[in-house]
């Protein structure tokens, strides 16, 4: 089983990854950095939060996993 403490790292650099990705897709798509970055931003956030319960939910699932 996952611990909440992982389950958050994990999310937080997942993150920041996709926050990079996006607000460069962002910034290509509307020329404004500020704007790209804003659309990152929000999607980051959004995002953080539903991996978090994402995550947590399939902890409680066993299907699928082997026991040592």
């Amino acid at each position: 089983m996952e611990t909440g403490r992982r389950t958050v790292v994990k999310a937080v650099l997942w993150n920041l990854l996709g926050l990079t990705v996006m607000a460069l897709v962002g910034f290509a798509a509307t020329g404004s950095m500020a704007l790209g970055g804003g659309m990152a931003v929000v999607n980051a956030a959004l995002g953080f939060v539903v991996y978090l319960i994402y995550e947590r939910i399939w902890t409680r699932i066993s299907w699928g996993r082997v026991q040592p």
